[in-house]
């Protein structure tokens, strides 16, 4: 987050950077290069117009001439109503550069000229052709000039600013290229610093996580080799103290009835004492191999699943179908344990959760693995649905201490397929 907060910022403050600088540069286009422009085409029209007034001039020396002076006066009247158009066209679009002096100077001049003009025109109309032209030369001629002086160091002036204007400009991209390179620099190298910040949090992370599986992982197999050691325990005293006692009993109870004469009332309740103890005893001894069954040291794994489903089918309540495909394996105490217990889960869970009518056990060797199914016609559950229960997480905690896999399947759509797969060693 504050890697993002600091891209967004520089991003913001990039964007009001550039659109200043775009504003900036359409503010310089406006006021200055296109009012230069449009100031530089009034000066050229003011130009032309007074070059218009000095060919005027020129032939009104000249002496081959048919024409009185007094008959310019209209072309100089046109001239004078375009060059007073000009003017005042030019004063609203003069750059803000040039001082009010030199616009008074400019309008003065041409005051001036046309006033002279004015006098010229009047000695003409008075008959006083040679004074006229006399003015024209001396006066009227020598103002015309300076007039086009002016505007050309004017025009020369436009050009100066167009060209200055022009540097700005250039000056201006070029200072937002620098801080283009600038932004992208600073925009990497924060993304830099943020993706090895992400990175080494995120190592940290999965490393503390794979810390604690790895904790959660011994904590359960030493709670699963506790919980085998205490029901190991418990079904050796059951099966040898119990089993004995009980066993002592039904004995003694034999040998006083065999003393009792035949016609005793009390042998038959001695008879009936030593089949109670004798229920009992089974019942012990049925209950000691639950809890272990010692029967998986006698007959191995297959054997123990016959005989456990043999036992479990009248619990259970449903039939449950035997299936056994493939050679006979060899396994260690260890091994044939965690399945015989994931499949007492498996079963268990059928009995309280499936509400199936029908189940199967199935159990394949094949090539360098063991796989054992145990599968229902129940309305079984979603297997990406986390467990609710320690039941599934002990029956995953159990493969991987046999180095198998366990999946929670629903073939068809309808039921509960749970699969063991447990590699075999061979020697």
């Amino acid at each position: 987050m504050f890697g993002l907060l600091i891209t967004l910022t520089a991003v913001v403050a990039y964007s009001w950077y550039i659109t200043r600088q775009i504003q900036g540069l359409r503010q310089l286009q406006t006021d200055l290069a296109d009012r230069n422009r449009k100031d530089s085409l009034q000066l050229l029209r003011i130009q032309n117009d007074l070059n218009s007034v000095g060919l005027a001039m020129r032939d009104m020396l000249d002496g081959e001439q048919p024409y009185p002076l007094t008959a310019w006066s209209a072309q100089f009247d046109r001239l004078k109503l375009d060059l007073n158009d000009a003017l005042t066209r030019e004063e609203q679009v003069a750059p803000l550069a040039r001082t009010s002096d030199q616009r008074e100077f400019l309008g003065n001049a041409f005051d001036q000229f046309w006033s002279a003009v004015g006098q010229m025109f009047a000695l003409a109309r008075d008959g006083r052709d040679a004074d006229a032209r006399t003015q024209i030369r001396v006066s009227l001629q020598a103002r015309q000039a300076a007039l086009s002086t002016a505007v050309a160091r004017l025009l020369v002036e436009n050009n100066e600013i167009e060209e200055q204007t022009a540097q700005r400009v250039a000056g201006i991209y070029d200072a937002v290229q620098r801080q283009v390179y600038w932004f992208l620099t600073a925009t990497l190298v924060a993304i830099v610093l943020t993706s090895a910040y992400l990175i080494r949090s995120n190592r940290r992370l999965f490393a503390a996580l794979a810390a604690l599986s790895e904790q959660r992982h011994e904590l359960a197999q030493k709670m699963i080799a506790t919980r085998e050691s205490t029901l190991r325990h418990l079904s050796r005293e059951l099966h040898d103290e119990f089993g004995q006692t009980l066993t002592a009993i039904g004995s003694m109870l034999e040998r006083a009835r065999k003393h009792l004469p035949e016609d005793s009332p009390v042998r038959g309740e001695l008879r009936e004492t030593a089949e109670i103890a004798q229920t009992m005893l089974t019942q012990v001894r049925s209950l000691s191999q639950t809890l272990h069954p010692a029967v998986l040291e006698q007959a191995g794994l297959e054997g123990t699943i016959a005989w456990y489903l043999s036992t479990v089918e009248r619990q259970l309540g449903i039939p449950v179908a035997y299936e056994r495909e493939g050679g006979p394996v060899t396994l260690d105490g260890a091994t044939g344990i965690h399945i015989y217990r994931v499949l007492q889960e498996a079963l268990s869970n059928i009995t309280r959760h499936s509400g199936a009518s029908q189940a199967w056990v199935r159990l394949r060797s094949r090539g360098n693995a063991l796989q054992v199914d145990v599968e229902d016609n129940g309305k079984g559950f979603d297997p990406g649905a986390p467990p609710r229960g320690l039941g599934i997480v002990g029956m995953r905690e159990r493969a991987e201490l046999v180095g198998g896999t366990i999946e929670f399947l629903r073939p068809g759509g309808r039921g509960t397929l749970v699969r063991l797969t447990v590699p075999l060693h061979h020697d």
